[in-house]
């Protein structure tokens, strides 16, 4: 068992705790696979009735993937040890998101990609003032998986869209009022709400609402009418010309970030969420993130967008193709096409 995931039981509830803080708690294969067999193994234990994530020290609950280890693979193994970790990694996603016993997740503090990947599927979702939740990928070539595409698309008002092209930042007020968290509890508060769901894993619900405080202004929902008027299209191209013809300061904004945004990837994120938003298992929506991640991977803008982004620190990746119009139709349908039986994706 590694030491990078903490694994035992209060009371009545199991407890994972994620404990790598140099990373922000950024997700190993090895943290995954601790995960999965935790959890498979309270699935069986009567004694567990409930389930609690959240992350030892530090601000971070979960800052996402190991994006060095997965730059690695697409550089040097040809994407094989990348597509290993994806696959586990959406195994432990998908068994957080059929998991028969509740699972509350804490994310007090950065939650982003992978991070979202595991409180997302869990039936507790507590967000305190301290959170700061993203999706960030498509800034460095990759784009929303681990679910995003089945949670951003079901927000409402094209905020899933939003949240996937531009990597915006939410805080915990913001994540409740887009339903991505259940609850807004101060951090000070969360202790005893851990020791009292241990103490009364029936009573989860009860518990989180009596603690529960009044969060600020969700800043977001002033701008909720621009999202939903600028991101209404799933064209890229109509997005980008929406925010280009308005000439307020805040779609200036938006466009410049835009910008910055792998346009491969951004309209690989568009798609995704069309595509999630019609299917009704949560198994499906993985195989299908899982094949654009196998392509994804291995595409220039992956190793390239990390180098600019987290290596070189330059900001100033040069994107293949550099041009949403270079993305081509059929350049998607390669990305999303079926891959070989024995090589599809399949949940634990």
């Amino acid at each position: 068992m590694t030491q990078d995931v903490l694994s035992h039981t209060h009371g009545a509830a199991g407890h994972l705790s994620l404990n790598r803080p140099k990373a922000l708690h950024a997700l190993t294969l090895d943290m995954c696979h601790a995960m999965s067999a935790a959890l498979s193994g309270w699935a069986d234990d009567g004694a567990v009735k409930a389930v609690i994530l959240d992350h030892s020290e530090g601000r971070g609950f979960c800052a996402g993937g190991d994006i060095a280890f997965l730059r690695n693979s697409a550089l040097n193994d040809g994407g094989k040890s990348g597509r290993e970790f994806f696959h586990d990694e959406y195994q432990l996603n998908h068994q957080l998101f059929t998991y028969d016993k509740p699972v509350v997740a804490f994310m007090d503090g950065i939650t982003m990609g992978g991070g979202v990947g595991i409180s997302q599927p869990c039936k507790y979702r507590v967000a305190t003032e301290n959170t700061r939740f993203a999706m960030p990928e498509t800034g460095i070539g990759l784009f929303p998986d681990v679910g995003g595409g089945w949670y951003l698309s079901r927000i409402g008002g094209r905020i899933g869209q939003f949240l996937a092209l531009t990597g915006a930042r939410l805080d915990g007020a913001e994540c409740l009022w887009a339903g991505l968290a259940t609850h807004y509890l101060p951090a000070e508060k969360l202790a005893e709400a851990k020791a009292r769901i241990s103490d009364n894993p029936d009573r989860i619900s009860g518990i989180l609402s009596e603690l529960s405080v009044t969060p600020p202004e969700a800043r977001i929902a002033k701008n909720a009418d621009k999202i939903a008027k600028h991101f209404a299209s799933d064209s890229y191209e109509d997005i980008l010309a929406s925010l280009e013809n308005d000439d307020s300061e805040w779609a200036a904004k938006e466009r410049d970030t835009l910008g910055t945004k792998s346009p491969q990837t951004c309209k690989v994120a568009l798609r995704q969420l069309a595509e999630s938003a019609k299917l009704d298992d949560f198994a499906d929506n993985m195989r299908m993130e899982y094949r654009i991640a196998s392509r994804v991977l291995t595409r220039p803008d992956f190793a390239e967008g990390v180098r600019a982004v987290i290596v070189d620190k330059t900001g100033d990746p040069k994107w293949n193709p550099a041009t949403p119009e270079g993305v081509s139709e059929e350049l998607l349908d390669s990305i999303f096409a079926p891959l070989p039986a024995d090589e599809e994706w399949k949940p634990l």
